[in-house]
C-alpha cells in the first residue's frame, strides 16, 4: 500500500497547525528521534471537495497508483469541461459507461452511492465539514456503500486538514510504532488506541511519521544486502 501524503498534481495547502504539532511531538524522545530523521511534518491538504476525495478512494482502491489515475482520467473523460463530474451527472450516466472506464461492478454501485448520497446533502460540502466533528463525519459517511473508516480517516486528514486523526486500523501506522519503538510485534488496534493517547491532540502528525518509520524500514529490507 503506498503511503498516504502529499498527491502529485493535486492543488495543495499546508495545514496550518503543523508547527505546534511539530513542537507538541517532539517532547516524546521516539518522535522526536522520527522528526530529526524526517524533517517537519509534510501533511498537505487537497483542494477537493469530500465528494470527489471519496470518489477518487473508491477509484484507487485495491489498485496501484498508475492504474488508478489512468482509470479516473477515463472517468473524468465521460464528461464534458475540465471539472471533476457532479454528482447529478454521476447519477446521470449508465452503470454500464463507468464500467466502460475501468471500474468494477462494485466500484460502480460504490461511486453511484456517492454521488447520490452528495445529492441528497449526506456527503457535506467543505463548508459544511466545519460544522461536524470528526465522529459525526465518520458516522455520516460510512453508511455509504464501499466507504469504510479508514476512507473517511483519510479524508479527514488529507482533504479536510483535521489535527487530531489516529487511523488504528492502518496496517503502515501499526508497523510503523513496531519500527519506531523497536518491538518484535504490531500492537493490535486496541493496544494502539491506547499508546496514541500522549500524542492527542495532533495524532495525524504523529500517524504520518509512523508513516513514514514503516516505509523507511521496507525500503531498507528491500535493498540487496
Amino acid at each position: 500500500m503506498a503511503l498516504p501524503g502529499l498527491k502529485r498534481g493535486a492543488p495543495v495547502a499546508k495545514a496550518t497547525w503543523l508547527d505546534d504539532a511539530g513542537r507538541a511531538l517532539a517532547t516524546d524522545p521516539v518522535m522526536r528521534t522520527l522528526i530529526e530523521c524526517h524533517g517537519p511534518c509534510a501533511i498537505a491538504v487537497l483542494a477537493r471537495s469530500p465528494y470527489e476525495a471519496l470518489t477518487r478512494a473508491i477509484a484507487h482502491q485495491q489498485l496501484n497508483g498508475r492504474a488508478a489515475q489512468t482509470i479516473l482520467g477515463r472517468f473524468v473523460a465521460l464528461f464534458p469541461g475540465p471539472r471533476f463530474p457532479s454528482p447529478a451527472a454521476v447519477l446521470a450516466v449508465r452503470a454500464p459507461t463507468l464500467r466502460g472506464a475501468g471500474f468494477s461492478r462494485a466500484k460502480v454501485r460504490a461511486i453511484k452511492d456517492i454521488a447520490r448520497h452528495a445529492a441528497a446533502g449526506v456527503v457535506p460540502t467543505r463548508a459544511a465539514c466545519a460544522r461536524l466533528t470528526d465522529d459525526e463525519l465518520v458516522e455520516r459517511l460510512v453508511r455509504i456503500q464501499g466507504v469504510g473508516r479508514w476512507t473517511v480517516e483519510m479524508l479527514l486528514i488529507f482533504t479536510l486538514g483535521r489535527p487530531d486523526v489516529w487511523p488504528v486500523d492502518d496496517f503502515g501506522i501499526r508497523e510503523g510504532y513496531r519500527v519506531a519503538h523497536g518491538l518484535a510485534v504490531r500492537p493490535t488496534p486496541k493496544e494502539l488506541r491506547a499508546l496514541g493517547e500522549r500524542w492527542k491532540p495532533y495524532r495525524s502528525a504523529a500517524a504520518w511519521y509512523l508513516w513514514r518509520a514503516a516505509g523507511e524500514a521496507r525500503q531498507t529490507a528491500a535493498k540487496p544486502q
